[in-house]
């Protein structure tokens, strides 16, 4: 934000047409780079979705020495959620990289993991604390085995 932004007074001075043209591209071209929403909410799904892998990976692992009579079942539905989180990944990692959106980890204190965004030239630093982690996880997983009870049902009735 400039001097210039909402201060109407500058409009009764004389400007030439053009700058004022040059200085609302300026501010246009600004908001156009800078991340989206969307695009944050992408970052974060792409940095929730290796801890969701990394938690299906040990359940998988812990099933594996089960004597549970349905444990080829679970395995089985362990294995496809697993596999629709790669898929999800790749697809995050080749969107975000189509919108010139880059991500590293940057640090971590006691309740907070911090990000460095760089989108499109510009910087930001985006943390999740690891409540709002747990939750988005969480709901994550939900989701994973909703979609794969639907696809069950569906070949089960259909």
């Amino acid at each position: 934000m400039t001097k210039l932004d909402g201060n109407e007074r500058w409009k009764t001075k004389m400007i030439m047409t053009e700058h004022v043209e040059q200085y609302e591209e300026q501010q246009r071209e600004k908001r156009d780079n800078m991340i989206t929403m969307e695009e944050r909410t992408m970052v974060r799904d792409l940095i929730l979705l290796p801890y969701i892998d990394t938690m299906v990976g040990k359940s998988l692992k812990e099933l594996e020495h089960s004597s549970s009579i349905l444990k080829r079942t679970f395995l089985m539905a362990g294995e496809a959620i697993q596999r629709r989180i790669v898929q999800d990944t790749y697809r995050l990692q080749k969107e975000l990289k189509q919108r010139n959106i880059k991500m590293l980890a940057d640090e971590q204190d006691e309740f907070i993991t911090y990000y460095k965004i760089f989108c499109r030239g510009y910087q930001e630093r985006f943390g999740l604390t690891r409540d709002v982690m747990r939750t988005e996880i969480s709901l994550r997983l939900t989701k994973y085995t909703n979609e794969l009870g639907g696809i069950l049902k569906g070949h089960l009735m259909g």
